[in-house]
Protein backbone atom coordinates (compact mmCIF):
# COMPACT_ATOMS: atom_id res chain seq x y z
CA UNK A 1 0.00 0.00 0.00
CA UNK A 2 1.55 3.54 -0.94
CA UNK A 3 1.21 6.63 1.68
CA UNK A 4 1.03 10.03 0.40
CA UNK A 5 4.11 11.95 0.94
CA UNK A 6 3.88 15.66 1.75
CA UNK A 7 6.33 18.70 2.98
CA UNK A 8 4.70 17.99 6.11
CA UNK A 9 5.18 14.14 6.50
CA UNK A 10 8.79 13.42 4.39
CA UNK A 11 10.66 13.46 7.13
CA UNK A 12 8.93 11.15 9.41
CA UNK A 13 8.96 8.88 6.63
CA UNK A 14 12.68 9.35 5.69
CA UNK A 15 13.96 8.90 9.14
CA UNK A 16 11.60 5.69 9.68
CA UNK A 17 12.93 2.37 10.50
CA UNK A 18 12.03 1.03 6.45
CA UNK A 19 13.50 2.06 3.59
CA UNK A 20 11.45 4.99 1.72
CA UNK A 21 10.97 5.01 -1.83
CA UNK A 22 8.92 8.24 -3.18
CA UNK A 23 7.39 8.64 -6.49
CA UNK A 24 7.43 12.40 -7.55
CA UNK A 25 4.71 12.99 -10.33
CA UNK A 26 2.16 14.63 -11.05
CA UNK A 27 -1.54 14.68 -13.25
CA UNK A 28 -0.48 16.26 -16.13
CA UNK A 29 2.22 13.47 -16.46
CA UNK A 30 2.02 11.04 -19.21
CA UNK A 31 5.46 8.95 -17.85
CA UNK A 32 4.39 9.31 -14.73
CA UNK A 33 0.53 7.55 -15.49
CA UNK A 34 2.52 4.66 -17.44
CA UNK A 35 5.01 3.76 -13.92
CA UNK A 36 2.22 4.78 -11.60
CA UNK A 37 0.63 1.19 -11.71
CA UNK A 38 3.65 -0.52 -11.99
CA UNK A 39 5.27 1.82 -8.21
CA UNK A 40 1.60 0.39 -6.97
CA UNK A 41 2.49 -3.31 -7.36
CA UNK A 42 6.18 -2.83 -6.00
CA UNK A 43 4.51 -1.07 -3.21
CA UNK A 44 2.04 -4.44 -2.22
CA UNK A 45 4.85 -6.51 -3.04
CA UNK A 46 7.09 -5.21 -0.84
CA UNK A 47 4.96 -4.04 1.62
CA UNK A 48 6.10 -4.34 5.34
CA UNK A 49 10.25 -4.41 3.86
CA UNK A 50 9.69 -0.82 1.69
CA UNK A 51 8.02 2.12 2.58
CA UNK A 52 6.89 3.29 -1.06
CA UNK A 53 4.71 7.20 -1.52
CA UNK A 54 3.75 8.83 -4.48
CA UNK A 55 4.00 12.83 -3.70
CA UNK A 56 2.59 14.97 -6.10
CA UNK A 57 4.93 17.86 -7.29
CA UNK A 58 2.07 20.77 -8.10
CA UNK A 59 1.00 20.56 -4.07
CA UNK A 60 4.66 19.75 -2.74
CA UNK A 61 6.55 21.79 -5.30
CA UNK A 62 9.17 22.23 -2.37
CA UNK A 63 9.92 18.63 -2.18
CA UNK A 64 11.25 18.62 -5.82
CA UNK A 65 13.00 21.48 -5.11
CA UNK A 66 14.48 20.48 -2.45
CA UNK A 67 16.28 17.29 -3.77
CA UNK A 68 16.92 18.76 -7.24
CA UNK A 69 14.11 17.31 -9.21
CA UNK A 70 13.94 18.83 -12.82
CA UNK A 71 11.92 16.23 -14.36
CA UNK A 72 9.31 13.96 -13.22
CA UNK A 73 8.91 10.72 -13.09
CA UNK A 74 11.31 10.43 -10.35
CA UNK A 75 11.81 8.24 -7.83
CA UNK A 76 13.77 9.12 -4.74
CA UNK A 77 15.52 5.92 -2.86
CA UNK A 78 16.09 6.63 0.90
CA UNK A 79 17.83 4.51 3.60
CA UNK A 80 18.28 5.05 6.88
CA UNK A 81 17.59 8.62 6.64
CA UNK A 82 19.62 9.01 3.65
CA UNK A 83 19.02 9.48 -0.01
CA UNK A 84 20.75 6.79 -1.72
CA UNK A 85 19.36 6.28 -5.14
CA UNK A 86 17.48 8.53 -7.63
CA UNK A 87 16.10 7.65 -10.49
CA UNK A 88 14.69 9.77 -13.62
CA UNK A 89 11.73 8.76 -16.24
CA UNK A 90 9.66 5.69 -16.91
CA UNK A 91 11.28 2.28 -16.65
CA UNK A 92 9.99 -1.65 -16.53
CA UNK A 93 8.91 -3.32 -13.84
CA UNK A 94 12.00 -5.61 -13.94
CA UNK A 95 14.37 -2.32 -13.80
CA UNK A 96 12.37 -0.33 -10.40
CA UNK A 97 12.42 -4.10 -9.01
CA UNK A 98 16.14 -4.17 -9.46
CA UNK A 99 16.16 -0.86 -7.58
CA UNK A 100 13.48 -1.64 -4.59
CA UNK A 101 15.81 -5.05 -3.90
CA UNK A 102 19.15 -2.95 -3.67
CA UNK A 103 17.71 -1.17 -1.06
CA UNK A 104 17.11 -4.16 1.33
Amino acid sequence: MEVVITTENLETYKNGELPLVVDLWATWCGPCKMIGPIISELAEEYDGKIVVGKCDVEENDDVAIDFGVRNIPTILFFKNGELVDKFVGAASKEVLNEKFKALL
